[in-house]
């Protein structure tokens, strides 16, 4: 059975709701509750915000609490359903997730290599069992050098609080990265990463209509 087989039942298992199910879904796969136990020991979780499980596409949530409830408890954070640290969710328990939204599986900007590519990455760059850093590791570097150095990107304020969009692309398929401030004056934490397929009119939602976007809270 292959890692995106044996990633699949276990997204299955941790689906039925219980507190059992969601155990027995992060216990079936080593590199998940190893990197969860790595990232936090190196407290790698702090750069990122907040991010509610519930999709703004399509209204429910993509995951199930206790599956929530699992993950946060084993990289040892606080939370308050649906709203939780973004870069264990949108890393850690995209995975996990099973529900279709417009865009596909959450999942896949992390099994597919568009997301890779559009960083100018080796096409597996982002695969979640690969060997070596964390995928929280890689997601971080990979989203704070784009928006370091974005070839297209704006800021906005939002409810008093700065956020900032970076794309690897003017134009056409690109990498996006999205940070927003915790509070009025706070630096912007990481939010989410994910491919697009017209970097210009993303840009251009993005300025033309301020507001917290991609699951930020």
């Amino acid at each position: 059975m292959s890692e995106l087989d044996d990633l699949t039942r276990a997204a299955t298992i941790g689906g039925d709701g219980t507190a059992g199910g969601a155990r027995s879904a992060v216990a079936a796969l080593p590199w998940l509750f190893g990197a969860i136990a790595d990232d936090r020991a190196a407290a790698r979780f702090d750069a990122w915000g907040r991010s509610t499980v519930i999709d703004e596409n399509t209204g429910s949530p993509v995951i199930t609490r206790a599956l929530f409830d699992e993950l946060h408890d084993r990289a040892g954070l606080d939370q308050e359903w649906p709203v939780g640290n973004a870069g264990l969710l949108h890393c850690y328990g995209y995975l996990l997730s099973l529900t279709e939204t417009p865009y596909g599986l959450k999942r896949d900007r992390w099994i597919e290599p568009a997301l890779a590519e559009a960083c100018t990455l080796p096409r597996d760059a982002f695969s979640p069992w690969r060997g070596g850093p964390t995928l929280l590791t890689r997601a971080t570097a990979a989203a704070s050098a784009l928006l370091r150095s974005p070839a297209a990107g704006a800021a906005r304020t939002v409810e008093g609080r700065e956020s900032r969009v970076a794309l690897s692309a003017t134009r056409g398929p690109a990498a996006l990265a999205y940070e927003v401030a915790p509070a009025t004056g706070a630096e912007p934490l990481l939010v989410t990463m994910f491919p697009v397929g017209d970097a210009d009119a993303v840009l251009a939602e993005f300025i033309a209509d301020p507001r917290l976007r991609w699951n930020a809270v």
